[in-house]
C-alpha cells in the first residue's frame, strides 16, 4: 500500500532552501570552531547543506542529484557560508547557534526527504528510512570532514534520529489521510525542531542496553 502524494514544488523548494541555508550556517560555524580557513569553511557548509539532499536523490533514483542540476542549491549554501564569515563573532556570541541551526536544517531536510519519497510511491516505512537519511546525512558528513564522531552516534549526544522518526511519522499519516500539505509540513517542521531543542536543553538521551553499563566493584 502506497500513498499518492502530490508532490507541491513550492513548498518543497521552500523545505529543500531553507534547510539548505540552515545546515549551511551549521557547517560554517562548526569550521569557525574549528579553525579553518575559508576554503575550508567553504566545503564544510556545502557539504553539510546539500548532502542529505544528494543522498535522498541518489537512493530515488534522481541522477544527477537536484543540486547539481540546480545551481541555486550551491549558490544558497555559498550565500550562507559568507554569512557566517562575515558575523562569525557575532552568531558565535550565541553559544548554541550550531545546535539550533543543525535542528532547523535536520526538521526540513527530514518532512522534504519523506514527502519526496512518497511521491516516488514508496510504502511507509521505507519513506521513512529515506527521510531520516535525507535529514542526517549532511550532519554526519559535516562531522566527519571535521573530524568529529557524527553526533547522531556521539555517546554523549541528546535526541537527534528521534525527533527526525516523528517528522517523518507525522508527513507519513498526513498522507495516508490525505491531509499533507503546507500546514502538515510545518507542524512537522516544528515538532522535529522542538523535540531536537528540547532535548538539547533537558539533555534527553536515548536508552543503552544495560549489558554497556560497567559494574561497580568490577
Amino acid at each position: 500500500m502506497t500513498a499518492q502524494v502530490p508532490l507541491d514544488p513550492a513548498l518543497q523548494s521552500a523545505l529543500d532552501l531553507t534547510g539548505t541555508f540552515a545546515f549551511a550556517v551549521s557547517g560554517a560555524l562548526l569550521a569557525v570552531r574549528k579553525r579553518f580557513d575559508l576554503v575550508g569553511l567553504i566545503i564544510l557548509a556545502a557539504i553539510t547543506a546539500v548532502g542529505g539532499g544528494v543522498i535522498r536523490d541518489l537512493l530515488l533514483g534522481r541522477t544527477p542529484p537536484l543540486a547539481f542540476r540546480t545551481p541555486t542549491y550551491l549558490a544558497v549554501a555559498l550565500a550562507a557560508a559568507a554569512v557566517t564569515f562575515v558575523a562569525a563573532p557575532q552568531l558565535e556570541r550565541l553559544k548554541p547557534a550550531v545546535l539550533l541551526f543543525d535542528a532547523a536544517g535536520l526538521a526540513l531536510f527530514v518532512i522534504a526527504g519523506t514527502a519526496a519519497a512518497l511521491a516516488h510511491h514508496l510504502g511507509p516505512l521505507p519513506a521513512i528510512g529515506v527521510g531520516i537519511t535525507t535529514g542526517i546525512g549532511g550532519g554526519i558528513l559535516r562531522d566527519l570532514v571535521a573530524g568529529d564522531v557524527p553526533v547522531v552516534v556521539r555517546e554523549d549526544s541528546e535526541l537527534y534520529a528521534v525527533p527526525a522518526c516523528l517528522g517523518c511519522v507525522i508527513v507519513v499519516a498526513a498522507a495516508y489521510t490525505h491531509r499533507y500539505g503546507t500546514g502538515a509540513a510545518a507542524a512537522a517542521v516544528l515538532a522535529v525542531f522542538g523535540l531536537r531543542t528540547l532535548a538539547v536543553w533537558r539533555h534527553w538521551r536515548a536508552p543503552r542496553p544495560r549489558a554497556l553499563w560497567p559494574r561497580r566493584g568490577g
